[in-house]
């Protein structure tokens, strides 16, 4: 297991301020970096995003006490050291507030302590309670998990975690966004949750592959030349404008950055689900095209068409927008 000289032996009793400052010190820079963060989770993710998501973020940070913000302080500072980007500080961060509140607990579920809940099988419980080697080992997993760069934060953590709850991780993306917002001040979220990303100029390059696609038939699982299915189609509609997508609908809702339908725009991915409440329960995904239109390869028996949206039931609040 890779090691690194720690930037504090031990948590101890200095204020939130005091422990803000010098991190920032550490962490400053000569100009901000962009981070490539990802965007404050929806509703079905148990967040809020919204206009008002960058002030929960804030709010959600402003309950954690002066231990959780020093472990967050160290969190980043030890990322940085081992050159990871923000957005392994950020999964980091989803990860202990979702296990621990960020503490360093001595107890927790059967032999599981400290801020990640780490089992006895991973080590000595004078490691797993030790915070830098927490820290380390939570790094370590994560780098051997596969494409972790590519995944939603949430998602990721749950690779690290294993969790039964796999969802709730999403729960804390627009509080750790403010927390590095923060603490590190050479680094600047690409979007937070009150900034939506612009219409990518790879939409129209998505949109143009999927129309000229329409009469191919529906195939299940078929991801073309000449047949597809729902998520198939938009798989190959992005891959064709350079931006690679899950291959499911249910992983392709979480490939980009949500967007309140009412703002939807062109090159936007639509999603239906069977419980609108949550999204494990996606079966369908369709392009947007603006004017109340959509571009969809729909089911057996028909072909990829061009139709209004409002066709069935049980369609998401919020659209997804893929960016590069």
């Amino acid at each position: 297991m890779r090691r690194v000289v720690p930037v504090f032996l031990a948590i101890t009793a200095v204020g939130t301020i005091m422990a803000i400052a010098v991190i920032s010190a550490l962490l400053g820079g000569a100009g901000k970096q962009q981070s490539g963060l990802s965007y404050c989770a929806p509703t079905e993710f148990g967040g809020n995003w919204s206009a008002s998501g960058a002030a929960q973020g804030e709010s959600d940070a402003a309950k954690l006490a002066d231990e959780s913000r020093q472990i967050v302080a160290m969190i980043i500072s030890m990322g940085k050291q081992r050159n990871l980007p923000p957005k392994a500080w950020q999964i980091a961060i989803q990860a202990g507030r979702t296990e621990s509140n960020l503490r360093n607990l001595d107890h927790g579920d059967r032999d599981s302590v400290g801020i990640f809940q780490i089992r006895g099988m991973h080590g000595p419980l004078s490691d797993r309670m030790n915070i830098p080697w927490q820290i380390n080992w939570f790094y370590d997993t994560l780098e051997r998990v596969p494409n972790w760069q590519d995944m939603r934060p949430g998602d990721a953590a749950q690779k690290v975690e294993r969790s039964g709850f796999p969802l709730r991780y999403h729960r804390w993306e627009s509080m750790a966004i403010f927390l590095i917002s923060q603490i590190a001040g050479d680094v600047e979220p690409a979007a937070s949750c009150e900034t939506l990303p612009a219409p990518s100029q790879v939409a129209q390059a998505a949109i143009a592959f999927a129309l000229s696609e329409i009469g191919s038939p529906y195939v299940w699982g078929a991801t073309g030349p000449d047949t597809y299915d729902c998520s198939g189609l938009m798989l190959r509609a992005y891959g064709a404008a350079g931006v690679k997508l899950p291959r499911v609908s249910r992983d392709q809702w979480k490939a980009g950055a949500y967007i309140p339908r009412a703002q939807a725009q062109p090159g936007d991915l639509l999603f239906w689900a069977y419980d609108t409440r949550n999204p494990a329960t996606i079966h369908h995904v369709a392009m947007y095209l603006g004017d109340d239109e959509m571009v969809e390869a729909p089911y057996s028996g028909e072909k990829v068409r061009r139709v209004s949206v409002d066709r069935y039931p049980g369609l998401l609040d919020y659209v997804v927008r893929p960016t590069a």
